[in-house]
C-alpha cells in the first residue's frame, strides 16, 4: 500500500506541475467558493482540491494498473528480466527450459518414478515424442555426474545441465530419493540455478529464452518448500548474481502461473 502511495503521489504532482505551469491564474479564480475572501484565497483552496482530486485519481488508476497487469520488465546494466502470466508451451520463437528429473526420466505416469502428466514436463513428453534421451544426452557429449542416483542407482546429471532438442532446453534439475521422489535442498537449487546460467550463456543461440518458475510444481524442497512467490524472487536474485547473462537485445523471460498465493506486485518482497 505505501508502495502505491508513493506512485500515485509521484503521479499526482507530476499532473499538477503541468496544470499549474500551462493553466493561466485567472482560470483558478473564475471559481469562488469562500465569498468572503480574497481571489487569493480562492484561488489557493482551489488548487488545493484539484490536487486532492488528481491524487485519489492517481491512487485508482496505480491500482487499476496493478491488478491487471501481467507482466513487470526488470531492466539492468547488462540484463532484461520480463516475468510474465502465461503458458511456457505459446511461447514461441524462443528458447524454452523443460525440466526434468537428474536422470533425465522419460516415462509419463502415476507410480512415484514416473513423470506427473500435469507437470511441465509431462506435458512436453506427452506432446514431443522422445525416442532416445540417451541419443540427445550424447551428442553433446554430456557426462554424467561422478555419484550415483539414490533412485535404483541410475547414472545422474548434475543439476543445471541442459541438453538441446530443437529449440528446447531439457533442463536436469531435480535430484531422485530412494522412491523415486524429486528432492532438492535450498542451497542446492541456487546452486542449479548457477549452473543453468551458464549453460543457457553456451545454448541461448541469440534467441531470448523462456523459463518456468522452477521448483513451484512437484519437487519437494525440505520440509517446508518455498513459495511461488519466495522461489520467484530466488530466480531473478540468481541470475542478476550470475556473470553469465543473455546478452541484449536477447532477454530471459520467466513464465508463470496464476495462483491465489502469487502476484506479480509482490516481486522481491520474500528477500
Amino acid at each position: 500500500m505505501l508502495n502505491i502511495l508513493k506512485r500515485s503521489n509521484t503521479l499526482a504532482f507530476g499532473i499538477i506541475s503541468v496544470i499549474f505551469t500551462f493553466v493561466p491564474e485567472a482560470l483558478f479564480a473564475k471559481y469562488k467558493l469562500l465569498t468572503n475572501y480574497s481571489d487569493e484565497i480562492n484561488i489557493i483552496l482551489v488548487r488545493i482540491i484539484v490536487f486532492i482530486l488528481i491524487f485519489v485519481l492517481s491512487i485508482i488508476i496505480n491500482n487499476l494498473y496493478l491488478k491487471f497487469r501481467k507482466e513487470v520488465h526488470i531492466k539492468g546494466n547488462n540484463y532484461n528480466i520480463y516475468i510474465k502470466y502465461g503458458d511456457l508451451f505459446k511461447m514461441t520463437d524462443c528458447k524454452r527450459v523443460i525440466p526434468f528429473d537428474e536422470c533425465f526420466t522419460t516415462s509419463v505416469g502415476s507410480r512415484p518414478s514416473d513423470i506427473n502428466p500435469n507437470s511441465i514436463c509431462g506435458q512436453y513428453l506427452n506432446n514431443n515424442h522422445i525416442s532416445n534421451m540417451q541419443a540427445l544426452i550424447n551428442n553433446i557429449h554430456l557426462k554424467p555426474s561422478k555419484r550415483k542416483s539414490k533412485y535404483e542407482n541410475k547414472e545422474c546429471y548434475t543439476s543445471g545441465k541442459l541438453v538441446p532438442n530443437g529449440d528446447d532446453l531439457l533442463l536436469a534439475f531435480a535430484k531422485l530419493d530412494e522412491e523415486g521422489l524429486g528432492r532438492l535442498t535450498r542451497d542446492e537449487y541456487l546452486d542449479c540455478l548457477s549452473v543453468l546460467w551458464e549453460e543457457i550463456d553456451k545454448y541461448y543461440g541469440q534467441k531470448d529464452v523462456c523459463i518456468p518458475i522452477l521448483g513451484s510444481g512437484v519437487t519437494r524442497m525440505g520440509d517446508v518448500s518455498p513459495t511461488q512467490q519466495e522461489l520467484l524472487d530466488m530466480i531473478i536474485c540468481s541470475y542478476k548474481l550470475s556473470p553469465y547473462k543473455i546478452k541484449s537485445p536477447y532477454k530471459l523471460y520467466i513464465v508463470c502461473k496464476k495462483r491465489d498465493d502469487f502476484s506479480l506486485n509482490k516481486i522481491g518482497e520474500s528477500l
